[in-house]
């Protein structure tokens, strides 16, 4: 731990230093000013200042890049660099991102836009940059060694391409892949239309977010970038819940989503209380022909899905992955089941070694979440979001879409938990149970089959005991069981 500390210090500073000796003043002064937010919180809308307009995009827990036109340019200055990212209050974990955040922040640009990128590499190692689902110069395409030589540490390349379709998009380097995407570099891309498209829908609120997963050992504050499949946190744009934002809209705004997935496995992303469509992915608009109502879109590695759908069902409805352990937040690997173990007699021995030791899991993983524990530092819990109820049992990919009446247009405030109505909420049962269906039939069957054996063996109009009736049923029904 302490040599990877003392790496990424150096690292940040060495960064600092080659970038200053690299590049001139002069040089420095003709880039755009690059753009620093290193905040957790999701950004308002950036209403765009210059150039064409467009309605923007909202990213969960970021934020958009602003840009400078220049001659009829739009340009961007990504920086390349080592930053800090709260996953959650009380986690903070060292990755590689751009301009202070992992993952970077969302460029938006309209369809047609000349744009340019001036990439910035304050990383102890080489990196470049591939724009992901772009149609673009094959030399622009940003594949080191294939397609441009590598950025080195503290030297500035820079991309330029017209933004030829309207979607959404993705940006992460592909140099040394393995570390510098495990470590956090990836970040959105829209294209807007620049006129009203046939497939494409206006909408009173658009979110983007990337899917990410890392391995952080418990105690630790840097990814295991030797993972491949065992990952610990599962993330939307390097957030776990409760650190997660909701969704806040208004009763009947159409609402769309778009999701990126730069994982090593796939999501399906799952809504409650609402159905949706898929229109469109990394390859353009879905035609409406093709789209059909899901509750749940499973998005695959390296892909995007943008659903939309009408939040017209006021309420607190859950928004997660589907995948059970991708909503837990840090958790252990191969560890035993011990459901219905009884573990009291060894946990006494235990405790009389290690005072501290508490058996867990005799009941299920609920109670691990309910425990107070001494945990290591920088380290979350699992399953311990809170809701108006109690604990939600929820950690990672998850977080709530609020749905409200009274939610301004363009408020992305969080209003609250939601208060419902009289006599909508389930509620405890107190009164008298009703006789189960399912006993009333298996005793019919009891009876019915008494009542056949006894014709069987000569003994109608006698009555039998009930247990000799109960062998009699098992004695009639057990072929038919046989013959299923």
């Amino acid at each position: 731990m302490n040599q990877r500390r003392q790496f990424f210090k150096l690292a940040g500073l060495t960064g600092a230093a080659v970038a200053s000796a690299a590049v001139s003043r002069v040089a420095m002064a003709g880039l755009p000013e690059p753009v620093i937010r290193s905040g957790p919180e999701t950004a308002a809308p950036y209403l765009p200042p210059d150039g064409r307009p467009y309605r923007p995009v909202v990213t969960l827990n970021g934020w958009t890049l602003p840009w400078r036109m220049n001659k009829g340019v739009k340009e961007f200055h990504l920086i390349a660099e080592p930053v800090m990212r709260e996953f959650a209050p009380g986690m903070t974990v060292q990755l590689w991102g751009y301009n202070g955040q992992s993952p970077g922040p969302t460029i938006e640009v309209v369809e047609g836009d000349q744009v340019r990128i001036f990439v910035t590499n304050r990383l102890p190692e080489h990196t470049s940059m591939h724009w992901h689902g772009q149609r673009l110069p094959n030399g622009m395409d940003g594949v080191s060694g294939l397609t441009q030589p590598p950025i080195p540490p503290g030297k500035t390349f820079v991309y330029e391409f017209t933004a030829r379709r309207p979607g959404t998009f993705m940006y992460h380097p592909h140099a040394d892949e393995m570390t510098q995407m495990a470590m956090g570099m990836m970040g959105a891309w829209v294209t807007h239309p620049k006129h009203p498209h046939p497939q494409i829908d206006q909408v009173d609120r658009d979110f983007i977010f990337l899917i990410n997963a890392y391995d952080v050992e418990p105690g630790a504050s840097v990814p295991n970038i030797m993972t491949m499949n065992d990952f610990n946190l599962w993330s939307w744009n390097s957030r776990v819940f409760p650190g997660i934002d909701s969704l806040p809209v208004r009763q009947g705004d159409k609402v769309r989503i778009r999701v990126g997935n730069l994982t090593m496995t796939n999501h399906p992303i799952h809504i409650h209380g609402h159905e949706f469509t898929v229109t469109g992915t990394d390859g353009g608009p879905v035609p409406k022909t093709a789209r059909w109502p899901e509750v749940t879109t499973d998005v695959g590695v390296g892909q995007m899905r943008q659903i939309e759908f009408i939040a017209d069902e006021p309420g607190d409805w859950a928004f997660h992955c589907h995948k059970s352990h991708h909503t837990m937040n840090a958790m252990g690997h191969n560890l035993p089941t011990m459901i219905g173990v009884d573990q009291r007699a060894v946990a006494r021995k235990i405790h009389q070694l290690i005072p501290g030791y508490m058996a867990m899991g005799s009941n299920g993983m609920a109670e691990m979440g309910m425990m107070e524990m001494p945990l290591p530092e920088n380290t979350l819990p699992m399953m311990t979001g809170e809701g108006p109820f109690g604990s939600l049992e929820m950690g990672g990919m998850f977080t709530v879409l609020k749905v409200r009446k009274d939610q301004k247009p363009g408020d992305y405030t969080d209003p609250g938990w939601y208060e419902a109505p009289a006599n909508t909420r389930a509620r405890l049962y107190e009164g008298p149970l009703p006789e189960s269906l399912r006993q009333k039939s298996v005793q019919k069957s009891v009876k019915d089959a008494g009542k056949a054996a006894d014709v069987h063996s000569g003994h109608q109009g006698h009555v039998m005991p009930e247990k000799a009736s109960e062998d009699a049923a098992l004695k009639v029904v057990k072929p038919r069981q046989h013959q299923h």
